[in-house]
């Protein structure tokens, strides 16, 4: 059975059964069975799957970790948490969290205007909101306006220019009302503290985001000249996205406890909270020497509880609350997108392609002997004679010596003793072998776009888990390389010998063969671009009842090529009109073609720009 690393990266949400990926959940429906049902109902192209159950699951993990540790140490601050929405704003996804959430008075982080307007909307009066990122005072005017409504909610100010607009904002609400409600107030620290990996420019003292020490205390300072100070509850701090290694943290927690003890000391009687920011890590990895994770969630709650504590105690200072905004952990695992198959391109070095002569030429004929009469024992010798054979045939054939027939013979014998001579020493794990499996890979075209959807891999270079989703009892023997459909080179998932994808020979015209691409819910969809006017795929929530039977909810299928054109702001109407206008209009069609070709130009409109097989076209 392969398992494709899902002991690494699956945690347990997913098991293998008869053959097919599976929930590890309600009644273990296979991940093909849900994909046919959806099918069934005449969506095509790549389907993303939400699972609500596996955000619950983030969130209580999360939630139990913190108050284990807050028990076992005896703390006396409490936990929160917010799920920053520039994580995934869709309202498939931020309905399900926020439905799921609503027993741990979990809230929602929002860094734009926009996305504040979808806090308001969904958070729950009591649960907590926090804005980051840079404010203008329309945007902070919003803060006040949902103070007013009841929302427990803290700006967090990113420049002392932020806080003297709060000043005036607030002065201005005070005229207008005799009981002006004011937000909370947080800081963020710039700090010496560095995070790691691609996102540790967040920490520093040249990160783009938080107060110096000096700024701090002119902050200070102007919140007790303009009576502020008791708004002031709480620290905030980041050190980076995808944190692989724990040690950053525990340093920069010191430091963030120790500037919450300063300014405790120094009169800010309301501060009672310590936000630590996002970071916590996603196991993306499929092998394992390539972990990203070097912690567990246990030992990143009792860390942050016991530093916190430990400051706290030395400082003499009451212990903070904790807050995180931990988004990718949240969400990163809730959805899947599944791909089909369409075409693998190496197919046509097969035994049967070969175009055999009466009379071949002398090497060529050399090749069919190799192939015929290699075995283990000759395996490693008769592979490099193949090789050199071919750099002179091809040589032969540049001379104009051979044929085009000859080529496309020598082309495949090549390919096929290559692949008998790897399979003959398989237990031999050779540079030489490796670099071989780079000549034989298959090029799997999948009927998705990288750019919509992977748009990390391709950006950042971060690897998602991929496998197939049935044919798991079968061994899968072929180096894939994945070719998404763009029209762009960099629409590729290369063949890593050192992290290496193996997927199974099928032929693409008898059978189905779909990939399914995991951890894609953090980030993905929000950042994914229309690269060749590609939309989203169809997307569905999948839920189950307490009987463990499968619901398919809030639906929403890919656009259709007007749609994405309107998008970008064409005028539809008028392509829809110079078209028509072009068939009506042209002297080489007549009248019955002309409504036939119209009758057509209607229902392509109507469909969305991804691909369709033969086979999807007579199952739909």
């Amino acid at each position: 059975m392969q398992d494709f690393g899902l002991d690494i990266w699956g945690d347990d949400n997913y098991i293998i059964k008869d053959g097919k990926l599976s929930l590890n959940y309600a009644k273990n429906i296979s991940l093909l069975k849900i994909i046919q049902t959806i099918r069934e109902r005449g969506y095509k192209g790549p389907l993303l799957l939400r699972f609500p159950h596996l955000i619950k699951k983030q969130i209580s993990t999360l939630f139990d970790a913190f108050h284990t540790s807050i028990n076992e140490f005896g703390y006396t601050g409490s936990f929160h948490a917010v799920f920053p929405l520039k994580v995934n704003q869709f309202p498939n996804f931020v309905h399900s969290l926020m439905e799921v959430a609503a027993p741990y008075g979990y809230g929602l982080e929002a860094g734009s205007k926009a996305e504040l307007i979808i806090a308001m909307s969904e958070t729950p009066l009591g649960a907590p909101i926090t804005v980051n990122g840079f404010k203008d005072k329309e945007m902070i005017a919003l803060c006040f306006i949902a103070a007013k409504m009841g929302h427990n909610i803290t700006v967090t100010i990113e420049g002392l220019g932020e806080l003297e607009t709060i000043i005036d904002v607030n002065t201005e609400f005070n005229k207008e009302s005799a009981l002006c409600i004011a937000p909370k107030i947080g800081v963020r620290i710039r700090m010496h503290s560095v995070g790691i990996g691609i996102w540790a420019k967040s920490g520093g003292y040249s990160s783009k985001f938080g107060l110096t020490s000096t700024e701090l205390l002119k902050a200070f300072d102007l919140m007790l000249q303009n009576d502020l100070i008791g708004q002031l509850s709480m620290i905030h701090f980041h050190i980076g996205s995808q944190m692989g290694e724990i040690a950053p943290l525990k340093k920069a927690l010191r430091e963030a406890g120790n500037i919450y003890a300063d300014l405790k000391k120094r009169g800010a009687y309301a501060l009672s909270a310590i936000n630590i920011g996002g970071g916590l890590a996603v196991e993306y990895a499929q092998h394992h020497q390539a972990q990203e994770r070097n912690y567990s969630i246990k030992e990143f709650a009792n860390d942050v509880v016991f530093l916190m504590q430990d400051v706290a105690k030395n400082k003499g200072v009451e212990e903070p609350d904790i807050f995180t905004e931990s988004g990718r952990y949240i969400a990163a695992s809730h959805s899947v997108m599944i791909a089909p198959v369409l075409e693998l391109f190496s197919q046509e070095y097969q035994q049967e392609s070969l175009r055999s002569k009466e009379i071949n030429p002398p090497l060529i004929q050399e090749l069919f002997d190799l192939l015929g009469t290699i075995n283990r024992n000759n395996a490693r010798e008769y592979l490099h004679d193949a090789l050199d054979h071919r750099e002179s045939l091809l040589t032969l054939f540049d001379l104009g010596y051979i044929d085009l027939e000859d080529r496309s013979n020598t082309e495949i014998l090549v390919d096929l003793i290559i692949k008998k001579a790897i399979m003959l020493l398989k237990d031999e794990d050779t540079d030489e072998l490796k670099r071989l499996q780079n000549r034989i890979q298959e090029k799997y075209l999948v009927n998705f776009s990288s750019f919509v959807s992977l748009p990390d891999f391709w950006g950042l270079g971060q690897n998602f888990p991929i496998m197939p989703i049935d044919r798991l009892d079968t061994k899968p023997t072929r180096p894939a390389s994945l070719w998404d459909i763009t029209c762009d080179s960099d629409g590729e998932i290369a063949f890593n010998p050192k992290l290496p994808l193996h997927l199974h020979e099928i032929d693409i015209t008898k059978e189905e063969y779909f990939l399914a691409f995991f951890l894609t819910g953090a980030y993905q969809e929000v950042l994914g671009m229309q690269h060749n006017l590609f939309t989203h795929p169809t997307e569905v929530v999948v839920s189950f009842d307490e009987e463990g039977e499968m619901q398919l909810d809030d639906l929403i299928e890919a656009q259709n090529l007007m749609d994405v054109l309107d998008d970008i702001d064409y005028d539809t109407g008028k392509i829809n009109k110079s078209i028509k206008f072009k068939i009506e209009d042209s002297p080489l069609i007549d009248e019955r073609e002309k409504r036939s070709l119209l009758g057509k130009l209607y229902l392509y409109l109507s469909e969305n720009c991804y691909l369709k097989t033969i086979q999807a076209t007579e199952e739909y």
